[in-house]
């Protein structure tokens, strides 16, 4: 071995070689950093990326589109009444939109999820635009067309939204459902306030004309609502493109999407959904969500508000359903982390619910005066959270349970909510209100029956995986 003062001497006797050296490990040195480009992949080195911004965007604009929808929605019945044009209508729209839901999950597949949202914002624009001007050849293909759109903008939602959770979770190291909770929360929250918004939209600008019978201000009211729904549309030109679809590859392009590839995709994914026990167990409380949604569009302010406080107090007990729908929905978000908590929270909504039809079918009613429209609100808050809760907790049970095929599984919660939306506008004039009611108690009861077999199911075999 050298000793130290030899290492020092055969340093100090050949400078030049050193030199030489030196000048060496610059110039590599230097080599690679030419080589090295000066934006890097330093994704070690960075901050946790942040996707609540896409969620903040992708909810305002949900709200400004759906206040102007949903307060037009709430007219048709009072509005366009001759030969039922405004409720046949309707009935065409959720017919529309159960027929194209089942195509839905391959046409967001080919758009990307932000296209569809931005095309889906198109048939609500017309449908609004058609209420200027309220006829056969107006409205019918409107509702159509809405039905189209309406499909591949709620699929689209919820897979661009589930897409953001799992990518902020995944990049901030945080619990996956409980990240898909707290956006699928937000979102619920800020979209009910739609109802809440645009019956107080139509209360300032609607009046009723006691002399001749009409309504003044629906002009008025339906352009300042395509003026809303229009920044709501811009607003969603601001959404980041999710470039990773819900199995973990590129979103494909139309070009990239051969015909017989694309029909074979989409056999495949509804077979699937429905070959599969846990989204069978699902449907039952699905269908319930959609039942319960038109239950209050339709028969609850017809048979319960207008009686007790009359066609002015539609206005405020809608404005206090959307009020609770959205205050729920934003909690039940915040609590919910998985399976077992969305056990719970779904009990909750399913109580608030069977209070209200068991308080209908006992015909309990409180004198008029301010008790009776405390009470009438009080039921529509009910009812407010019990949609809250179902909206929130469905959609963040599908993120969770069928990560492999996000697009079939929100399609499915279209087709089945819609199905059953459509079944009540055409059936319910045909059947008494207090049958429509047993009919409700009856279905949500067997549909949280079949809910909580899912749970166990699911809970079980989760257990077992995780003890092998």
């Amino acid at each position: 071995m050298m000793s130290d003062e030899s290492k020092l001497t055969n340093i100090n006797s050949h400078p030049s070689r050193n030199r030489e050296l030196e000048f060496q490990s610059m110039a590599s040195a230097v080599a690679g950093d030419e080589e090295t480009p000066l934006v890097g992949d330093n994704s070690a080195l960075d901050a946790p990326k942040s996707h609540t911004r896409d969620i903040h965007i992708l909810s305002l604009a949900f709200l400004l589109v759906f206040l102007a929808f949903g307060a037009a929605q709430n007219l048709q019945s009072t509005l366009n009444t001759e030969e039922d044009l405004g409720t046949t209508s309707l009935g065409i729209l959720y017919l529309s939109f159960t027929f194209f839901s089942v195509v839905s999950s391959l046409v967001v597949r080919v758009l990307g999820s932000k296209n569809a949202l931005l095309i889906g914002t198109t048939g609500y624009v017309l449908y609004v635009a058609a209420n200027l001007k309220p006829t056969w050849y107006t409205l019918v293909p409107a509702s159509v067309y809405l039905g189209f759109c309406a499909s591949i903008i709620w699929v689209g939602e919820g897979t661009y939204l589930t897409s953001a959770a799992r990518s902020h979770a995944t990049d901030n190291n945080l619990h996956e459902g409980a990240v898909i909770g707290d956006f699928n929360g937000e979102f619920w929250a800020v979209y009910a306030l739609h109802q809440f918004i645009g019956n107080l939209i139509t209360f300032a600008l609607l009046s009723d004309d006691d002399q001749e019978g009409s309504t003044n201000g629906t002009t008025l009211l339906f352009v300042v609502f395509l003026f809303i729904m229009a920044f709501g549309a811009i607003l969603m030109c601001f959404l980041r493109k999710r470039s990773v679809s819900s199995k973990g590859q590129h979103e494909l392009s139309g070009a990239d999407a051969g015909a017989c590839a694309s029909f074979k995709s989409l056999s495949k994914s509804l077979a699937n959904a429905l070959s599969d026990v846990k989204m069978l167990l699902a449907i039952p409380l699905i269908a319930y969500s959609g039942l319960q949604q038109a239950f209050v569009w339709a028969e609850f302010t017809k048979y319960v508000v207008t009686p007790a406080i009359g066609i002015s107090g539609v206005g405020s007990s809608m404005a206090a359903y959307g009020a609770f729908d959205g205050i729920c929905s934003l909690l039940a978000g915040r609590l919910t982390s998985g399976l077992t908590s969305i056990t719970s929270i779904v009990f909750v909504g399913v109580f608030a619910q069977a209070v209200v039809l068991i308080l209908l079918l006992l015909d309990f009613s409180i004198s008029t005066g301010w008790l009776g429209t405390l009470y009438i609100l009080f039921l529509a808050g009910l009812l407010g959270i019990g949609d809250g809760v179902l909206m929130t907790q469905l959609n963040a049970l599908l993120g969770i349970l069928f990560k492999h095929d996000t697009e079939g599984a929100f399609a499915q919660l279209k087709i089945w909510q819609c199905a059953t939306i459509a079944i009540v506008f055409f059936l319910a004039p045909l059947i008494s209100f207090k049958a429509v009611v047993v009919i409700m108690l009856a279905f949500l009861c067997f549909s949280f029956c079949i809910f909580l077999w899912l749970a166990l199911k699911v809970g079980k075999a989760s257990s077992s995986s995780n003890s092998q």
